[in-house]
């Protein structure tokens, strides 16, 4: 609804993951090269982490249209699966026909022939599991044995396995530590910081055919408070801030129009930052203390000398007034 409104081609914020829209934040760009980095060599494992939304996928989906032409990939999605299915599933995705067999034999062997005659016509062979944190023990085991599909100088099949945090942790079990073993590159994506974040929104809406600002510096602030820098919540707030700023007649995304849209995306119970106003505060009630405590000194306390004298703070007061 808002693209003719803002000048858009595209909707910027969408929540698929579109390697068009893939901003290349430092961290990005050196996950990147670890992957082609491992996909330069035959065989292995390749591992990539991160948080719930912080563009792993796209990452992937990115670097798999860089491949050369000789590389066949096989894109497994559904990775809540038995080792048999997991060996089907790649099949498909090859094309390799196993005559519907649920034999793990039958189909490691399908498998094993197609590879050596991808290996025959230098054509290579990648496997990628996403969500890969959902495969149970005894299938990840099964991945680790597909690596055993080798000739007496290479691999034949290249495996990149991506996930949530979870997956380090299974990795680090003893039950897999084979697996972990054959990991040749590794690489753990975070998210972005303020200054990143503002960069990824106009990226996002440069590439949407946008070039001017909509997002006022407030309002970015005020995006990475509510999101943390995650990419696919960044998108869902910025997606309802333009909605928000299209139906007030606004051409800027302003600070208001984001609480608005985060109260809309996330809830009424959003956290409200009161941190400065507590700073001030509590700076205030310090020095108004120390005004008190001064003035009740000042009434009370009896130097020694006076009291040998006889005097106390009011008799001398009194005194120097005569």
């Amino acid at each position: 609804m808002y693209k003719a409104y803002f000048g858009l081609s595209d909707l910027p914020f969408t929540i698929g993951p579109n390697p068009k829209y893939l901003y290349l934040s430092d961290q990005h760009r050196e996950a990147m090269a670890h992957l082609l980095y491992g996909l330069s060599e035959q065989g292995g494992f390749i591992l990539l982490t991160g948080e719930v939304g912080t563009g792993k996928t796209t990452l992937c989906r990115s670097v798999l249209q860089q491949l050369p032409e000789n590389v066949e990939v096989a894109l497994i999605l559904n990775p809540r699966a038995s080792s048999i299915e997991l060996l089907q599933y790649i099949c498909d995705e090859l094309k390799i026909n196993y005559h519907g067999s649920d034999s793990a034999k039958v189909l490691n062997d399908a498998l094993n022939a197609y590879l050596l005659e991808a290996y025959a016509n230098d054509r290579r062979v990648v496997v990628m599991i996403d969500e890969a944190q959902q495969l149970s023990i005894e299938t990840l085991e099964q991945v680790r044995l597909l690596t055993n599909l080798e000739t007496n100088k290479d691999k034949l099949m290249q495996i990149i396995l991506v996930g949530q945090p979870e997956l380090n942790e299974m990795l680090s079990s003893k039950n897999l530590r084979q697996l972990s073993q054959r990991i040749k590159s590794r690489y753990h994506l975070g998210e972005l910081d303020e200054q990143q974040l503002g960069a990824y929104i106009k990226n996002r809406l440069r590439v949407a055919g946008c070039e001017r600002q909509l997002f006022t510096h407030k309002a970015v602030k005020q995006i990475f408070k509510f999101t943390n820098g995650v990419p696919r919540l960044i998108n869902v707030l910025c997606d309802r801030c333009l909605m928000g700023a299209y139906a007030t007649d606004k051409t800027m995304v302003d600070h208001h129009v984001v609480r608005q849209a985060a109260k809309e995306v996330f809830g009424n119970d959003i956290e409200v930052d009161h941190s400065g106003w507590l700073k001030w505060i509590s700076f205030a009630v310090v020095i108004i203390g120390l005004i008190f405590a001064s003035i009740w000194g000042a009434r009370h306390y009896q130097p020694e000398w006076l009291s040998k004298l006889g005097l106390s703070n009011s008799a001398q007061a009194t005194q120097s007034k005569n």
